[in-house]
């Protein structure tokens, strides 16, 4: 049963930190609107602005067409979309449809399929924040890292759950303390009890004294009103 209890425990302190963290991602997609607001600097072709492992939040709501000339900005790579590049717009190509050119800061000049041509189609986001060297936690999360992280952190809501029924089963126990404070408690109920009890008896009492009184005035009255 207790083993029953923990694993129940376990199970909804996942689903509440799975939930959690659901329901943050979910809210930072709609407050930047993008699918993947983070995202971590792989290269250094933006060198010095950007540095690798740099993290960066990047802003979705920030319209395709309202991008300019030094904007740095976060797109698909033209040529395949099989990989996301981070760089600084270096010209506009084009305004039916809008096409922008980008380098990056390190390189010496802009790669075909690569930094251009750049459109609406590809772009993703213009970067908003910079989380220096953060994305160091991405390179330490890697297998089997994160599945010792994992463990530890189940292994935490397993001890968890277990001080906690322990300390449950602990209070339940009879101490003297607590079977003083029962017995305190029982006292001053039947003590309550028995002063209800009496009060009644004595307006009983009363009830019935009056009543004989009453009754034998009444025949004294009558007598006098005879004579």
């Amino acid at each position: 049963m207790a083993k029953r209890s923990i694993s129940k425990g376990i199970i909804k302190d996942i689903l509440i930190v799975g939930i959690g963290v659901l329901v943050i991602w979910i809210s930072l997609q709609i407050v930047f609107g993008t699918q993947n607001p983070f995202y971590v600097v792989a290269s250094g072709s933006m060198v010095p602005k950007l540095l690798v492992y740099d993290v960066l939040i990047v802003q979705g709501h920030e319209p395709f067409n309202e991008i300019e000339v030094g904007d740095i900005i976060v797109f698909n790579r033209p040529s395949d979309h099989n990989r996301v590049i981070v760089h600084r717009v270096a010209s506009i190509l084009d305004d039916d449809p809008r096409t922008l050119r980008t380098k990056g800061d390190a390189n010496p000049a802009s790669i075909p399929g690569t930094d251009f041509p750049i459109t609406e189609k590809e772009y993703i986001g213009k970067v908003a924040y910079v989380i220096p060297q953060v994305g160091y936690v991405t390179q330490v999360l890697k297998p089997p890292i994160n599945y010792i992280i994992i463990a530890i952190v189940v292994g935490i809501m397993i001890v968890k759950q277990m001080t906690r029924k322990k300390k449950e089963k602990e209070s339940t126990l009879e101490d003297p303390f607590h079977k003083e404070e029962q017995k305190e408690f029982s006292v001053k109920t039947k003590s309550d009890k028995l002063k209800e009890d009496l009060e009644e008896t004595e307006k009983k009492t009363d009830r019935e004294n009056r009543e004989k009184t009453d009754s034998e005035e009444k025949p004294k009255k009558n007598g006098k009103q005879k004579e």
